[in-house]
């Protein structure tokens, strides 16, 4: 017998008693939810921990910069002659600034043209970097005599002109599109001739003047030619501006450059003049920017405030409502507690500063567990040993010896006080050559073929008659640092002459410094017969450091791995061989709170275990629910089929009894 809804035949509630043994049955499947949900917060509140110290990292390692605590603050009592700037390396103290020039750019005028489209010429345009020198200068037609120009040695850079290019606009284009060092632009002058070509170099100062030489068609030469050092005829251009060096004194010292931004005059500062006040001197005055140095302990302290909050109100239990946070109790969290509070608990430890411990700056640790500065004790500490603040905080090495400087460390580097003794300095790869043959330089003796530091490039000398071996050095100089191949890899050499002999030298420092003079028809010109041509590659320095070999590589002298040592890299410039004396090497707190914090986030960390270990337990849950879920889809299943079967049964019975009372009342009834 069918029944078209559960209870009808039976008159029982059989979809709630249903639902009432479905509540029970799902009893575990809530306990699990609850595991869940508690397991969820954990991995939340565990979230919020790693953001936090994420957080307080990215303080930390800013601070872990030694700048951030040697700032040196520097300014022109008017500011409109100059501007300053001070880096870690300034002293404090007071100069008299009086700028008599400021320091100005060559401008040359070519003759006037008809035409800027018309065609004018094709060939290669070379321009050369230096000094005029000598003679006399007419204003009035812009040319010199009896002068002579001298290559600064920086290279030359050619312009090639063919038929796409060969019009006045279109060399302008060419010259501005080669990034030479010389913007070109054309003027129309008014004239029955008007357009100029004008050509302003982009760096300023007297060793900045340039030499123009031209090999192609007559009319490009006649337009383009132009040599200082020559007859006033070879000077095709108008020079309408003179290249001039910024003249100053500096309490008193005439000084010379060729830029208005000058950093090499007063150690660690930068000069940027912008008016002349001769007669009238200003004031520099350089101090040391406590403010700054404040600032960044401050910082400091509220960052690890703020990761000690954190810590603190994760693990909290409150005895008022006997309640504790969700992390209370968490072994993990405790750890990360302990480890935090007790790293400054720890004295710094290399003696790269005079200060080891931040109560010595007025950093102090208050009951809570929190951080206190004391900012008058900061300041006595700041008057007292200014540079040593850095120490407490930063990554620092201090050397003992002023031609060796400390430049990094490695994350396996120990603090401590390193031994250095150098056995070898390093020093450059050079070729050296006879007397020079001849100053005469024509076809026959023009090029040279060489490589430098494993860079092979071919130089070709400007033919002419040059005035002494002095010269001859420059111009090879110039044209070595000019090719591209070199430049481009950013290498350079220094050519030198002494006693009628040249000397080339490679810039760079080390074993892959070296210099090979391989041909070219002006070999033995310039570097006299092979037989007195003399080669030497470069070394790297070479030594210990606390006794132990160290690694060289140019003038850089690194720790050997696996050594105390090891990621420690010296830089020795200069000097003797031997006990070289000690290098001392710290790690500030802010260094140590990176290096920890690192390897509690880092993905073999205690965070991300724990973690890791949150979402194993959160996956095996959602398994088991889902088991219990599709159990209980047949446990339902099974009691709708059980009561269905029992409402069949009792609306069958309930069929019966009401057929056996009809039939009973319809008997006959006895008398």
């Amino acid at each position: 017998m069918a029944l078209s809804s559960p209870g009808i035949g039976s008159n029982l509630d059989i979809n709630g008693i249903i639902s009432q043994l479905m509540t029970v049955e799902q009893q575990p499947l809530v306990r699990l939810s609850k595991q869940e949900a508690s397991y969820q917060a954990k991995l939340s509140a565990f979230g919020s921990l790693k953001g936090a110290l994420a957080s307080f990292q990215t303080t930390v390692n800013a601070l872990s910069d030694i700048s951030k605590f040697q700032a040196v603050k520097a300014s022109a009592a008017d500011s409109a002659v100059a501007t300053v700037s001070a880096g870690t390396a300034a002293v404090p103290g007071s100069y008299s600034l009086e700028v008599s020039k400021l320091a100005q750019a060559q401008k040359l005028a070519s003759a006037g043209q008809a035409s800027t489209s018309a065609a004018i010429g094709t060939g290669t345009i070379t321009f050369d970097f230096g000094t005029i020198s000598g003679g006399t200068f007419d204003a009035a037609s812009g040319k010199y005599t009896g002068a002579s120009f001298t290559s600064n040695g920086s290279g030359t850079k050619t312009v090639t002109i063919d038929t796409s290019n060969h019009s006045l606009t279109g060399i302008r284009d060419a010259i501005n599109k080669a990034n030479i060092g010389v913007t070109a632009s054309i003027v129309n002058d008014g004239g029955t001739s008007p357009y100029r070509l004008v050509l302003t170099e982009a760096s300023t100062g007297k060793s900045n003047s340039v030499k123009i030489s031209v090999s192609g068609s007559a009319d490009l030469q006649a337009l383009l030619n132009h040599d200082p050092g020559a007859a006033p005829a070879s000077q095709a251009f108008t020079e309408t501006v003179t290249a001039q060096n910024a003249e100053f004194k500096i309490d008193g010292i005439a000084v010379s450059k060729t830029g208005n931004s000058i950093s090499d005059v007063i150690e660690g500062i930068t000069l940027n003049l912008a008016k002349t006040n001769a007669g009238t001197p200003t004031q520099i005055t350089v101090a040391r920017d406590t403010s700054s140095v404040s600032a960044s302990v401050s910082q400091f302290v509220t960052a690890y405030n703020q990761i000690n909050k954190t810590l603190k109100d994760l693990s909290a239990y409150n005895a008022d409502t006997k309640q504790g946070a969700i992390l209370n109790g968490d072994a993990t969290v405790r750890a990360i507690q302990t480890q935090v509070r007790g790293l400054l608990t720890n004295a710094v430890e290399g003696g790269a500063g005079s200060y080891s411990q931040l109560f010595q700056i007025g950093v102090s640790a208050q009951k809570d567990g929190t951080l206190a500065l004391d900012s008058s004790k900061l300041q006595k500490a700041m008057d007292s040993n200014f540079s040593d603040v850095a120490a407490l905080f930063a990554a620092v090495g201090k050397s003992s010896d002023s031609l060796v400087s400390y430049s990094s460390a490695g994350a396996k580097t120990k603090a401590g006080a390193y031994e250095l003794n150098v056995t070898r300095l390093a020093t450059q790869g050079k070729v050296s050559g006879g007397s020079v043959a001849g100053l005469v330089i024509d076809t026959t003796n023009d090029t040279l073929d060489i490589k430098i530091d494993g860079i092979s490039a071919s130089i070709k000398l400007n033919q002419t008659t040059y005035a002494s071996a002095a010269a001859l050095a420059a111009e090879v100089q110039s044209k070595i640092n000019g090719a591209s191949a070199l430049s481009g890899a950013g290498i350079s050499v220094t050519v030198t002459e002494s006693g009628g002999k040249l000397a080339i030298t490679s810039n760079r420092y080390g074993s892959a410094s070296n210099v090979t003079v391989s041909g070219g028809n002006g070999k033995d010109n310039l570097l006299g017969l092979s037989p007195v041509t003399t080669e030497a590659d470069g070394v790297d320095v070479a030594g210990t450091i606390n006794g132990v070999a160290a690694t060289g590589s140019g003038q850089s002298l690194s720790g050997a791995a696996g050594s105390s040592a090891e990621g420690l890299k010296l830089q020795i410039t200069g000097g003797v061989t031997g006990n070289r004396g000690t290098v001392n090497f710290s790690r500030g707190y802010a260094d140590q709170f990176n290096t920890l914090i690192d390897s509690l986030l880092g993905t073999t960390g205690p965070l991300s275990s724990r973690t890791d270990g949150l979402n194993a337990s959160i996956k095996s849950i959602t398994q088991q629910k889902q088991r219990i879920s599709n159990q209980l889809v047949n446990i339902e299943k099974r009691y709708r089929a059980q009561f269905t079967a029992l409402d069949v049964a009792l609306a069958n019975m309930t069929k019966t009894s009401a057929y056996l009372q009809q039939q009973l009342a319809n008997l006959p009834r006895i008398e």
